[in-house]
């Protein structure tokens, strides 16, 4: 399986974040279906007891089109998001962009109502820093 451009940087910044890194990739195996997402985390929450899980799809948008781009990706995060439901339903999915692609291309209104209307979560990292700027959630 060929890795994404930036896969390492966002497993870094995950890392310096607080992540730990449980797999890479994380295998979803579920109704006959089997898919890779990038990486697989967890962070422990000391107060709670309760390690939170996430897997992350790390995308770096360097096609000529983005809008294509993004139709292979959306696809890919509703495909991960519904057999991960199946198999680990408390693990959430996240799609990682960089700081760049989210300013030039996931602020847009056109691409901000098929991100709500779908409820993908956002990492937004920094590729130079290898830091995690921000998480949104939908």
């Amino acid at each position: 399986m060929a890795r994404d451009l930036f896969h390492a940087a966002v497993r870094e910044a995950l890392e310096f974040d607080g992540w730990l890194i449980t797999h890479d990739p994380y295998p979803i195996r579920a109704m006959g279906r089997d898919y890779e997402v990038d990486l697989g985390a967890e962070q422990l929450f000391a107060a709670e007891k309760d390690a939170q899980k996430i897997a992350v799809e790390v995308k770096s948008f360097v096609s000529p089109s983005l809008a294509y781009e993004f139709h292979t990706v959306l696809g890919q995060y509703l495909n991960y998001h519904t057999f991960m439901a199946i198999q680990e339903p408390d693990r959430t999915l996240w799609l990682a962009v960089s700081s760049s692609v989210y300013e030039s291309f996931f602020r847009e209104p056109a691409t901000q109502l098929v991100v709500d209307k779908f409820g993908l979560n956002l990492v937004i990292f920094d590729k130079q820093s290898k830091t995690i700027e921000q998480w949104i959630s939908r």
